[in-house]
């Protein structure tokens, strides 16, 4: 959109200001100036897609509704205006007007849509989607608080509201007049008319699923898709019988209760109450949105029979899985299709990626909370888990372990995974490392059924969020040096490989680094109070802690330092700084003494005045997206150090890459392709292998003991975990720690292999000293990790999805 002048810009922000705040440019505040800058640029982007919403009433073309419990978009109004190819345009206008446009930005919340690599990961295939022409739909949650504001307290979290739609979105749309009711509970009538069996449900509960859309821009085409996050509202506003005889708290009861669906991402659950919110949730919003289609597809005069033809549903792991049940419902209920045919379309329309090994995310649902809750939706999956088990005993008899182990229904539960297994289309991976554990171990028995379902496509991410508006000096050195194609062709960025020997070009690359890393001290600095030098490593871990992420390995390492800074042994150690950003599940108690170990040890070290020389320890509060942005630009040390076998893929090891920063990891997830794309001398990888790790599970891990016998530095640094050495107030406090170490979980000590693979991970890390200091290994190390990042786009994982799996246009 280069035809958008810089003075028609500056008077619509002028008549915006007037129009919508009744004030002027001389008088407006920051947030004022933030949301009538927005509201321009939005105006730009609802004409386009006015437009096509107008041509989408006739448009026959198969569309794609990407089902997701996340959507972790960041902030949208700097990604809006680069996808639009306006970014240069309006911070020349602001410039004019004496505007910082970096500083605009700031303004904006972290839309609370999300948590980790699943809501990030769904935010760049909606990029991405809309940048290669597809038509798509993500589907989700419109969350009013998201999962929380991290706060730090005396190194403990802290969980706050996030409220960041107290101002609202200036981005979306509701839309009111698209509203769909959900209904919970109640009891089923049946009735015979015209010789067919018909259901009623009566006395349900009813909760209205209104729909808000977020316009997603593809880059410079102006193609907008669309973002529809369902918000719940109760069909009663208030009961004034109950008001005005002064119960005024019962007289909202029910709004609350209804409304209470939107509220939180993630509710916990380790109690009954949390479970059931979890799962009124999950059916809120695949009910809504299949109701939708439904709806939409009625109007375009299509035959729900041919909605294979035009219709592609996606789930985004289990917490979708509902939507298969209820489209079922719907087809047979509301539309009157027989059996076999609704069940032909649904074993068409639906594709599962399932995204982790572990079994605590392999949702599994009571039978008699479901059944309570989704009376007649039970009954489909009744049916379903009938006809499934008739067809897993034509392959493997009376085999009765086998079979509850893959039916949909077996003692007591609902598996998720298994009805997504037993009914999809196909079923995807994503890394080659994760489908094979899938197809060899998880979900090997329905692999050995349908061998055909089962694909790998390896993650990516949006290199334009990541790199370009990220990193701009990057950006800018790499477009200046071989063009900027790789915007719309990422594999571009192999012509880097002949400048990594390039003295000139290593120089500037360090530079940029260096400017980064300036950046992020100044940064920390003034939110953390700590001064960091940016000439030691930056060494960063930044996800969600989980014990298989091993942020507990990070820290015992960063302890081993300590203990040699202090024993006079540590003249070698190169100055680092670690970095940790993460935030842990209210419920995971565990996860959450994590976080308050690494902030005591973080208060011992950087108030040493020997040790603080040589090493610091920074926890980065409430991590999210827009303080990634900061943080990926300036790291030297990527930390992917999981427990082989547990990630499935990762996407942050993806970002450090592209952004020039050296993986220190296990052979686990992406890790594995990484290496085969950049070379094995360019990735620093440790430790035990996937294999390896499962069969010790087999055969039970007692060499951690050993370890911990024979190494008495490590020893010692164990110990200091309960000798009152961290907390000397509170010296049992980091016991449960250190007894899962030595003695496990499940009598399996040391279950994530932290001690196993300490001796590698230390000497892995001293190697990396090494070569920081040596530059021209480092730079060309870091030159090569950028240019065999393309393969790693969240374009060529769309483009690989649409190939093996949705067939668009």
């Amino acid at each position: 959109m280069d035809f958008i002048e810089k003075e028609h810009i500056k008077h619509e922000i002028g008549k915006t200001l007037q129009r919508n705040f009744a004030t002027t440019l001389q008088d407006a505040t920051k947030k004022q100036l933030y949301k009538a800058i927005s509201l321009t640029v939005r105006n730009h982007i609802n004409e386009l897609w006015a437009k096509q919403r107008d041509e989408a009433a006739d448009n026959q073309e198969k569309t794609l509704y990407y089902m997701s419990f996340e959507f972790l978009v960041g902030r949208l109004l700097n990604n809006n205006l680069l996808n639009m190819n306006l970014t240069k345009v309006y911070k020349s206008a602001l410039e004019d007007l004496g505007i910082s446009l970096d500083d605009i930005s700031e303004i904006e919340p972290d839309a609370g849509l999300g948590n980790g690599g699943l809501g990030r990961l769904a935010a760049c295939f909606m990029d991405s989607l809309a940048t290669l022409n597809f038509n798509a739909y993500g589907c989700g949650i419109r969350y009013e608080y998201g999962l929380f504001k991290q706060k730090i307290v005396e190194g403990y979290q802290i969980e706050m509201p996030d409220p960041w739609l107290e101002d609202g979105c200036i981005w979306e749309i509701e839309r009111p007049e698209e509203q769909v009711e959900v209904k919970f509970g109640g009891t089923i009538d049946t009735y015979w008319e015209k010789g067919k069996m018909k259901v009623y449900l009566k006395d349900a509960n009813t909760v209205l699923g209104v729909p808000y859309d977020i316009p997603v821009v593809g880059y410079n085409n102006g193609k907008v898709n669309m973002l529809r996050l369902w918000s719940a509202r109760s069909p009663q506003y208030i009961d004034m019988n109950l008001f005005s005889s002064g119960s005024y708290a019962k007289a909202v009861e029910e709004k609350e209760l209804a409304e209470v669906l939107s509220k939180v991402l993630y509710p916990e659950d380790n109690h009954y109450e949390g479970k059931l919110l979890r799962l009124k949730q999950q059916y809120f919003f695949t009910s809504s949105t299949m109701q939708w289609i439904v709806r939409d597809l009625k109007l375009k005069g299509i035959d729900l029979l041919d909605m294979p033809k035009y219709v592609q549903i996606h789930i985004n792991d289990t917490h979708p899985a509902i939507s298969i049940p209820e489209l079922m419902r719907i087809l047979l209920d509301e539309q009157g299709l027989a059996w076999d045919d609704a069940y032909g379309i649904v074993s068409k329309v639906f594709a599962y990626t399932n995204h982790t090994v572990l079994g605590e995310a392999l949702e599994r649902w009571p039978q008699t909370m479901f059944k309570e809750l989704l009376p007649r939706v039970y009954q489909v999956l009744e049916e379903l888990h009938r006809r499934n088990e008739e067809r897993l005993k034509k392959t493997y008899g009376e085999d009765w372990g086998k079979l509850n182990y893959m039916n949909i229904m077996a003692h007591g539960f609902i598996s998720m995974a298994n009805l997504c297994l037993a009914t999809c289309s196909a079923i995807n991976g994503v890394s080659a490392l994760h489908t094979n554990i899938l197809k060899d171990d998880v979900f090997k028995d329905y692999y050995k059924m349908t061998p055909y379902k089962f694909k790998n496509v390896t993650n990516g991410i949006t290199f334009r969020r990541w790199l370009n508006l990220s990193n701009p000096r990057l950006y800018n050195l790499i477009a200046d040096t071989i063009g900027d194609d790789f915007n719309k062709n990422p594999l571009e960025l192999k012509k880097l490989e002949k400048f990594a020997e390039d003295k000139a070009f290593a120089e500037k690359f360090a530079e940029v680094k260096h400017k980064n890393k300036e950046d992020l001290a100044a940064y920390i600095k003034k939110e953390n109070g700590i001064i960091i030098d940016p000439n030691s490593i930056f060494d960063v871990q930044i996800k969600r802690l989980h014990e298989y992420k091993r942020q507990l390995l990070n820290l015992i390492h960063v302890l081993y330092l300590y203990h040699q800074i202090k024993s006079g042994n540590g003249d070698d150690i190169y100055p680092h700084t670690f970095i940790f950003g993460a935030k842990a599940a209210p419920g995971y108690t565990r996860a959450k003494l994590i976080i308050k170990l690494i902030n005591s040890v973080a208060d011992i070290i950087n108030n040493d005045p020997l040790a603080s020389e040589k090493i610091k320890i920074i926890f980065v509060e409430n991590y999210g997206v827009t303080i990634a942005q900061k943080i990926i630009p300036a790291t030297d040390i990527s930390e992917q150090i999981s427990t082989a076998g547990k990630e499935a893929s990762g996407t942050s090891n993806m970002k450090f890459m592209l952004n020039g920063a050296l993986t220190i990891g296990t052979l686990d997830g992406a890790n594995v392709e990484m290496r085969e794309l950049v070379g094995k001398n360019n990735i620093y990888i440790f430790g035990l292998k996937s294999d390896e790790v499962k069969r010790i599970y087999q055969t039970g891990n007692q060499e951690s003991k050993q370890i911990y016998s024979s190494n008495s530095t490590l020893r010692a640094v164990l110990d200091s975990l309960i000798d009152g050495s961290i907390e000397n107030d509170k010296i049992s406090l980091f016991n449960e720690i250190y007894q899962s170490l030595l003695f496990g979980d499940n009598n399996l000590p040391d279950p994530y292999m932290v001690i196993r693979d300490f001796d590698s991970y230390a000497t892995t890390h001293k190697k990396m000293w090494n070569d920081y200091q040596k530059p021209e290994i480092w730079n060309k190390k870091a030159i090569l990790n950028i240019a065999n990042c393309g393969h790693f786009s969240s374009d060529r994982c769309i483009e690989e999805y649409n190939a093996k799996i949705w067939r668009l246009r």
